[in-house]
């Protein structure tokens, strides 16, 4: 290997500049499923084709490239930022001090999938370039925000490891939370509901009895099986939660018939019908041994049929395919009963001011320890059963 002092970096303005050859040859893939697709070239390709990055989104790409001699070794997913939208990892109120100040936050640049609160690497390396990659990845991306007299650079939802690689380069760490379920092995739903308290293994037996009983039938698509009909549905549920949540949809319509001409293998779209319509659906990604719910939405109301949909038929799905986990997205503590554990998420900071730097770090160090304290809390609050072998109440 020759030295790295003769890395190279460059940056893109689109996945058009390369290959998926070359960007795929740096993400993660078993037996031929990437770890998770959301850092594939395909489906970052597929934000920027659908016109849901770029020129009038506030998300313009400036993805990095890392070369040693003619090879590339590694590449980052990386955004100019013209507002904080569409991150799941808050920082207005840093913005708000920042500008306060006389400060202009924005741009900013962002190593990040966009619109996906997923964990997964930022640096993305080809295999034996890891250590290289990621310091060439790191450095870089600080230099780009530097030489362009940018606020700062933020790398949101990074892996533990790159978490811990951002602290020995100098980058400020932060962590949050979100509600994963875990496979403990189970090989039925019943398994896995053998393995909660009492109260709660009836609660969602419960639920999905109410919810089935919504007067239709929950079907799951996949692959070549998703038809034309069913993104017109979804679009449907998706524009609607899109406008309740965020005032408008991130995704356009287009980026959904990219997935399904480019990623139809990758998806898991659950889909409820009742008197020949569809009334409401959830859309998960596929990863090599994950289950990511990513959307859900309606056009009907009827009870419990949300959490059957998004996470009892996920949980089902993931033990039936051998999924080690099931990740329902950003937020809600409502998870918590529903056999979701409180994980904890990683991003790293940089900023250019270096009196602003040490304020928002000592903030960290503070929210730290309060999100350790939260998730030792919640977990010991879970679901599952406190003493070894307790029965049915």
């Amino acid at each position: 290997m020759s030295d790295p002092e003769k890395i190279t970096i460059d940056v893109l303005n689109g996945l058009s500049d390369i290959s998926a050859k070359d960007w795929d040859a740096c993400v993660r893939h078993t037996d031929g499923r990437a770890h998770d697709p959301f850092t594939t070239h395909r489906f970052l390709k597929a934000l920027e084709d659908s016109g849901s990055v770029g020129a009038g989104t506030g998300w313009q790409a400036h993805h990095l490239v890392a070369r040693q001699g003619d090879d590339i070794i590694a590449v980052m997913p990386l955004y100019a930022k013209s507002h904080s939208q569409g991150e799941y990892i808050f920082d207005h109120n840093w913005a708000h001090a920042y500008e306060n100040a006389g400060g202009r936050y924005y741009p900013k640049l962002q190593a990040a999938i966009p619109f996906t609160p997923v964990t997964g690497s930022r640096f993305l390396c080809r295999e034996g370039y890891e250590v290289v990659g990621q310091s060439a990845l790191a450095q870089g991306a600080v230099q780009v925000a530097a030489n362009n007299q940018l606020s700062s650079f933020h790398m949101t939802f990074c892996t533990q490891e790159e978490f811990e690689i951002g602290e020995q380069i100098g980058l400020l760490q932060r962590t949050g939370q979100q509600f994963h379920w875990l496979n403990d092995n189970y090989e039925t739903f019943d398994d896995f509901l053998n393995a909660l308290s009492s109260r709660k293994r009836k609660n969602i037996r419960k639920e999905r009895k109410q919810a089935q009983a919504f007067g239709g039938r929950i079907v799951e698509l996949t692959g070549d099986d998703i038809q034309p009909e069913h993104w017109d549905a979804f679009w449907m549920f998706y524009q609607d939660t899109g406008m309740r949540k965020w005032g408008s949809p991130y995704l356009t319509r287009e980026f959904f018939d990219i997935v399904q001409e480019q990623m139809r293998d990758d998806v898991l779209l659950v889909l409820c019908e009742r008197e020949g319509r569809w009334v409401a659906g959830a859309l998960n990604f596929i990863g090599e041994d994950c289950l990511y719910g990513r959307y859900w939405g309606c056009t009907e109301h009827h009870s419990c049929l949300h959490f059957e949909v998004c996470y009892y038929v996920a949980i089902d799905y993931a033990i039936r395919h051998g999924l080690k986990r099931v990740e329902a997205g950003a937020q809600g503590e409502h998870k918590l009963a529903r056999g979701y554990l409180p994980k904890p998420t990683y991003s790293l900071h940089w900023f250019a001011d270096p009196g602003f730097r040490d304020a928002v770090g000592k903030y960290l160090q503070a929210e730290r320890e309060a999100i350790d304290e939260e998730i030792e809390i919640l977990t010991d609050y879970g679901p599952f059963k406190k003493v070894e072998g307790e029965q049915d109440g």
